[in-house]
């Protein structure tokens, strides 16, 4: 949970670089996060529907943002710009190789997005 708060604690900061630690379990909170939405949505709905559309819609506002963010600075651990995001527009192809990139190990030396994050504390 230290992780997924620590992204959300870096908002919008595209600047910099994530680890895949700090990535993968920001995907896995927000994946358990999204499935507990659901069902609380699902039993809100059973008594009043807009409730539930707006809650999930809400959190998917405010998560966009802070996924994004921790994407380009995974991009950035692996020493590609963040622009590299957008092969996701790309259909199914994009996917993979995104995929691919967010699985690739860090840069161990310093590059053109900061020092290597592995040789900073991790968060409490």
């Amino acid at each position: 949970m230290n992780w997924y708060l620590a992204v959300i604690k870096k908002y919008a900061e595209f600047s910099g670089r994530a680890r895949r630690k700090e990535y993968w379990m920001f995907v896995i909170v927000n994946f358990f996060m999204v499935c507990l939405i659901g069902i609380l949505s699902w039993f809100v709905g059973k008594t009043g529907g807009i409730i539930s559309v707006s809650l999930s819609t809400l959190y998917g506002l405010f998560i966009i943002i802070p996924g994004w963010a921790v994407t380009v600075r995974r991009l950035h651990d692996t020493n590609r710009s963040g622009w590299w995001i957008l092969i996701s527009l790309v259909p199914v192809v994009g996917a993979i190789i995104l995929f691919i990139f967010m699985i690739l190990d860090s840069d161990p030396n310093a590059n053109a997005y900061g020092e290597n994050p592995k040789l900073a504390p991790e968060p409490q």
